[in-house]
């Protein structure tokens, strides 16, 4: 079981594919990488593809489901998420001074008044204790899946194929070398250029090899026709 601070390993990530594919969901905690919510417990909803994008760990996270990548969560050990209830804290209640005169300090004695006026009395302030507020992390929103597109050459071919998230939007179909090279001249990379070019020469000497080997054969066949002609 990886610790708390390295995040999740292959070996635990194929465990989790295993788990979904179960149908159960495994619980894992946040690592510091997380950043807030380091500590926290979610549930594994689902493992997207992680060639799309590295945050392919769907976690459930109280009523959002977001991404994060292997590093962000680590397998949670047994019992965690389980939390006592929490005492509902109160706050006391103020109670008013006691208006005793040998008790209140800073106070001034008053003048005898008559006894028909009537006295007037202090006045007590009251202070209402309000439960701190516990610092929430904002959720990342969930944005779109990643949109994949992949041109690739093989056994004389070039294909193209794309795909989003886990959706697959078209499959793999072949192009015209034409069409390959013009989508091929977007990529401004040397090296692409380079093995392009590389592929490029190998059809023309192989094309050329071939004609080469029709020409010499329709040659034969000719022959041989203008002999069965003189024959005739």
């Amino acid at each position: 079981m990886g610790a708390a601070g390295q995040g999740l390993s292959d070996d635990e990530v194929r465990g989790i594919r295993e788990a979904l594919a179960a149908g159960r969901k495994p619980k894992v905690v946040f690592t510091a990488s997380a950043g807030q919510i380091a500590g926290q417990v979610g549930q594994v909803v689902e493992l997207t593809d992680p060639a799309v994008s590295e945050e392919y760990v769907v976690v459930r996270f109280g009523r959002d489901e977001l991404p994060f990548s292997p590093a962000d969560v680590a397998v949670a050990p047994r019992g965690a998420g389980r939390r006592p209830a929490e005492a509902k804290v109160e706050p006391a209640p103020v109670e008013p001074p006691v208006a005793e005169p040998e008790f209140v300090l800073d106070r001034v004695p008053e003048p005898r008044r008559e006894e028909s006026s009537p006295r007037e009395e202090p006045k007590v302030e009251t202070v209402e204790a309000k439960p701190a507020r516990r610092p929430v992390k904002a959720a990342k929103p969930k944005g779109p899946a990643g949109l994949t597109v992949t041109l690739a050459y093989a056994e004389g071919e070039w294909t193209v194929a794309a795909q989003q998230g886990g959706k697959v939007l078209a499959k793999p179909y072949v192009l015209k070398p034409a069409e390959a090279l013009r989508m091929v001249a977007l990529v401004d990379v040397p090296g692409v250029h380079e093995a392009v070019e590389q592929i490029l020469t190998s059809e023309r000497s192989e094309a050329e090899r071939q004609a080469e080997k029709l020409r010499a054969e329709l040659a034969e066949i000719e022959a041989r026709l203008a002999e069965l002609r003189e024959a005739g």
